[in-house]
C-alpha cells in the first residue's frame, strides 16, 4: 500500500549539497516514488538558488502562508519545481531574512565558524514547512525530518499541530545522518518555536535527539562503518529511553554510496511501522 510522505531536508542536489545528505535527498525521494509511494519534498529557498535555471514557478496557495514563531504572527511562502531529471517535486520555503542570506556553505560562515543562530533558522523551517500542508491540499501519511536541521518537526508536530483539524494522525520519522556540533540547540529556541521540552532535559544546551525521541514515531539511524550513528544515539538518555522506536541502516561511506539500497531499507520500516 502506497504512503503519502513529505520529506523534509535542508540539501538537494544541486540546488544546495554540502554533505552526503544533497545526494541523498535526490536518490531516496525517487526510489520512494519509483515503488509507487506518493512523495513530496521542501527544503530551504537559498538566494544562491537560481529561480530561473531550476524554473522555480509561483504558487498562489503558498504566498503568504501565517504561523506562529517567538511569539510573533509570522508570514511564509513557498516556490514550486521538480528534481532535475525527476518527477519528484519540491517546494523551496521563502524568507528572506533566514535564508536569502546564506552562503552555499549554509550552516557555517565563509571564515569557517559554526553560525550561531542555525538552531533558529532551522526551527523556523520546521516549524513553517508544517504550516503549509492545509495550503498544498494534501495531507501526508508520514513526515520524514531529515537530520538534526530537521529534528524539532517530531516535537512541533505532536505538540501544536496533531490536536488541530485537518493534521490529525500524521506518523513522524526522524532521520539521524550524524550526531556531532550541530546537534545542540539552545533551550530558548525551543520556546520561540512553540514547545515544551520534557521535564529529563536540563540545561541550557539541548541535544536535539534526545529532545525529539519522546515525540517521533520511529528514529532511524543512518550507519557507516566509519560512523556508528546508532551507538553515539544510544548514548544519549532521551533516545535510550525510547530505544524501542529506534532502528538502524547501514550504508556504505564510500566516493558513491549505494543510496538505492538505504531506501529499499527506508522503504520496509515504513512499510513495517505505517501501512
Amino acid at each position: 500500500m502506497p504512503l503519502k510522505l513529505f520529506f523534509l531536508t535542508t540539501e538537494i542536489t544541486p540546488f544546495a549539497h554540502t554533505s552526503h545528505l544533497g545526494q541523498y535527498s535526490v536518490v531516496v525521494p525517487l526510489a520512494l516514488q519509483t515503488m509507487g509511494h506518493d512523495i513530496r519534498t521542501m527544503i530551504p529557498k537559498y538566494g544562491f538558488v537560481s529561480e530561473r535555471k531550476y524554473i522555480l514557478r509561483e504558487v498562489i496557495r503558498l504566498r503568504e502562508i501565517s504561523f506562529q514563531f517567538d511569539g510573533d504572527e509570522v508570514i511564509t511562502s513557498a516556490k514550486s519545481a521538480f528534481i532535475p531529471k525527476t518527477r519528484v517535486q519540491v517546494y523551496f520555503l521563502e524568507n528572506v531574512d533566514w535564508f536569502k542570506p546564506l552562503t552555499n556553505l549554509l550552516y557555517k560562515a565563509k571564515n569557517g565558524r559554526v553560525l550561531p543562530d542555525n538552531d533558529e533558522r532551522y526551527a523556523y523551517f520546521s516549524k513553517a514547512a508544517i504550516a503549509t500542508l492545509p495550503h498544498l491540499f494534501w495531507k501526508p501519511d508520514v513526515l520524514i525530518a531529515n537530520g538534526w536541521q530537521c529534528a524539532y518537526v517530531p516535537m512541533i508536530y505532536q505538540q501544536i499541530y496533531d490536536s488541530k483539524e485537518f493534521y490529525g494522525n500524521i506518523k513522524t520519522v526522524l532521520t539521524v545522518h550524524s550526531v556531532d556540533e550541530y546537534c545542540n540547540f539552545s533551550r530558548d529556541v525551543y520556546a520561540k518555536a512553540g514547545v515544551t521540552l520534557p521535564d529529563s532535559i536540563k540545561g541550557n544546551k539541548v541535544n536535539c535527539y534526545e529532545a525529539a525521541a519522546p515525540f517521533a514515531d520511529l528514529i532511524i539511524a543512518i550507519d557507516t562503518p566509519s560512523n556508528d550513528v546508532t551507538k553515539k544515539l544510544m548514548k544519549l538518555p532521551g533516545v535510550k529511553a525510547n530505544k524501542k522506536k529506534l532502528v538502524s541502516i547501514l550504508l556504505n561511506d564510500d566516493e558513491s554510496p549505494d543510496f538505492n539500497a538505504t531506501a529499499n531499507a527506508l522503504n520496509e520500516e515504513l512499510t513495517k511501522h505505517f501501512v
